[in-house]
């Protein structure tokens, strides 16, 4: 055997042990099975799982206090809402007026932000913004009409609660009847469970953002490249890398090592379990309730047809498999035709873990575990490069006299981008402020790409080269798999646009940081020393998202809806989260029928004390 096959098989025997353990085996010690664990035979009985309480109606009443659990043979302390993690679901009807008195029975001060919800601002549940929140032993009564149908979720947006389990779903029942059939209706809850405590995870990755990230690259991992790619061109694509400062498999802040992923509160060695007899139309309202991650998800042997996108119908799409951002919903119908069980399998978008549930008509049966697909490597498109205008360029010395590439400067990381051959040379922006708007409503903006002045520093490392619009792109990792892959270029809303006005002005907020020290910004600004945005009542506001970094970023505007611009004015999809992938743009309108101070924030938790803004809409 030679050198190269030893480090081969090194390489995979740690990732397979990692995904074992960070896979089925987490949460063992649960079941009895001293943490050693394969799947579960066919013919071994399994009970079905109890599922999360549901509570419906008009009046609620919710208590927020810690509750003991147990995912991973470990005792924790987690935030329950009626003592159960993930929280009740809550069922309401539309056109109801709901009453919930909240709780607060913990040590510190707390709160519940009902996501995607448009409500008035007194009740919408962000502290410091729309009401003080609600201290230990005290109670906060939240009242609002409901005016709108589908799959939403609530979360505490106090401190880090919201990782330690203060989350749960929320089901609206439409007033009209819905414009698809289904015989059963389950909610899917993903989120991500850590027996640190997380103040503790942030404080690591403000000391090395790479600290939970076990999967860079390795001596295999070179020798592979050269036998692939040849020498000389594995050797210019590190370069670049290293160049840059940068890794191509920095795909998540938070992985694996310290991550269970959970489905409706259950660890892949558990799993959720969900009943149909054979011919029944099934409906799956997926919800990703995470902290920090973001599932592929996919149902092998199974169709699913996506039929709405935060908690708003569109336009029926079939696909293979979805990428499901944080704080993202999405509703799917299946249609099992084998008396067989289905796995739903939600792996993490960096392939360290998976939370997993069975479909199944008979709880004796459970489907096969799908493999992982191949981990991720960001490409120069994540980086916002324009692949085209580089074609031709065989090593490294000719991408340092390219206009735009980025220098590298020991004290401050990346310097400035030559913009030179730009027609916005000079033209810095003025930081979230309107720009000149160009493009119809509906097919995104034209407006040229501009670095404001505050984004050039040690806390920024990298700005997008040639940010384009790629929402017919599934992301890194999804790319060519051979599966049918929803892109957000699929949705369309099912009704026509209710705002068909033009944008009366343009903000362009580019998303800022440097990686290597963890820090994290809008146009970059930090919250702690930005203005709000302002905006006028009634107005029609067309915002522009650039990303600068390598990450993908889940933006959500409160109390309004963002109209996300896919081409087509008509039909324009309505969501309350919008992923800005890796060095890429977006546009989305927004009409400003909402009074008020509003959170605008990355819904990456670790990513929101400073990737956040205060929307103020007034007269």
């Amino acid at each position: 055997m030679n050198i190269a096959q030893i480090f081969e098989q090194l390489d995979t025997l740690h990732m397979e042990r990692r995904r074992f353990v960070k896979g089925i085996a987490a949460g063992t010690a649960l079941l009895g099975l001293g943490g050693i664990s394969t799947r579960l035979h066919a013919a071994e009985e399994i009970p079905a799982n109890p599922g999360m309480p549901v509570l419906q109606g008009k009046k609620f009443t919710l208590s927020m206090a810690p509750q003991q659990v147990n995912f991973t043979g470990k005792v924790r302390t987690a935030t329950a809402v009626n003592g159960s993690v993930p929280g009740p679901i809550l069922r309401w009807r539309e056109g109801d007026r709901v009453s919930l008195k909240v709780t607060n029975h913990l040590a510190e001060s707390s709160s519940i932000h009902w996501h995607g919800i448009i409500l008035p601002n007194a009740m919408d549940g962000v502290p410091g913004i729309t009401f003080p929140g609600i201290e230990p032993g005290e109670s906060y009564h939240y009242a609002f009409d409901v005016r709108q149908s589908g799959t939403y979720w609530y979360h505490s947006h106090s401190g880090f609660q919201e990782q330690t389990g203060l989350y749960g779903p929320i089901i609206i029942d439409p007033l009209e009847p819905e414009p698809f059939s289904y015989d059963r209706d389950y909610v899917v809850m993903l989120s991500d469970w850590s027996d640190e405590n997380p103040n503790d995870l942030y404080a690591h990755l403000k000391k090395m953002a790479g600290y939970y990230n076990f999967a860079e690259r390795t001596s295999a991992d070179l020798i592979r490249d050269i036998k692939k790619k040849g020498l000389s061109r594995t050797v210019n694509d590190r370069s670049m890398w290293n160049i840059m400062r940068m890794s191509d498999r920095d795909i998540s802040d938070v992985t694996g090592y310290t991550y269970t992923y959970l489905m409706n509160g259950q660890t892949p060695a558990a799993g959720w379990t969900g009943l149909f007899k054979k011919g029944e139309k099934v409906r799956l309202r997926i919800i990703n309730g995470s902290a920090m991650s973001f599932f592929d998800v996919r149902i092998p042997g199974l169709k699913m047809r996506v039929v709405a996108a935060d908690g708003q119908n569109i336009e029926p799409v079939t696909v293979d498999e979805f990428r499901i951002g944080v704080a993202e919903t999405y509703d799917v119908i299946v249609e099992p035709e084998s008396e067989r069980a289905y796995a739903v399998f939600a792996q993490a978008i960096d392939r360290t873990g998976y939370a997993l549930g069975t479909l199944t008509p008979d709880v004796s049966l459970r489907a096969e575990v799908p493999d992982f697909d191949p981990y991720p490597i960001l490409t120069m498109t994540d980086m916002g490069m324009d692949m085209n205008n580089m074609a031709g360029m065989h090593d490294m010395k000719s991408m340092k006299g390219m206009k735009g590439m980025p220098e590298m400067d020991t004290m401050s990381g990346m310097k400035g981008m030559n913009h030179s051959g730009s027609t916005m040379a000079g033209m810095p922006m003025k930081t979230e402020q309107p720009m000149p708007m160009r493009g119809a409503a509906g097919t995104g903006s034209d407006t040229p790409v501009v670095h404001a002045k505050t984004e050039f520093g040690p806390h920024v490392d990298m700005r997008a080269m040639s940010p384009k619009y790629r929402l017919d792109d599934p992301g890194v990792g999804l790319r060519d798999n051979g599966r049918r892959v929803l892109t957000y270029a699929d949705l369309r809303n099912l009704y026509p646009t209710p705002d068909s006005r033009e944008p009366g002005r343009e903000i362009q907020l580019h998303l800022t940081g440097n990686m290597a020290r963890y820090m994290w910004s809008i146009n970059g600004i930090k919250y702690a020393d930005a203005k709000p945005i302002e905006l006028t009542y009634g107005e029609r506001v067309r915002i522009t998202f650039v990303n600068d970094t390598m990450m993908n970023h889940p933006m959500h505007l409160h109390g309004m809806w963002s109209d996300l611009e896919t081409g087509d004015g008509r039909r324009i999809p309505r969501k309350h989260t919008v992923v800005v992938q890796p060095g890429s743009k977006i546009s989305y309108l927004v009409t400003a029928d909402a009074m008020g101070g509003w959170a605008y924030h990355c819904h990456l938790l670790y990513h929101m004390l400073a990737m956040f803004r205060k929307v103020v809409v007034s007269k």
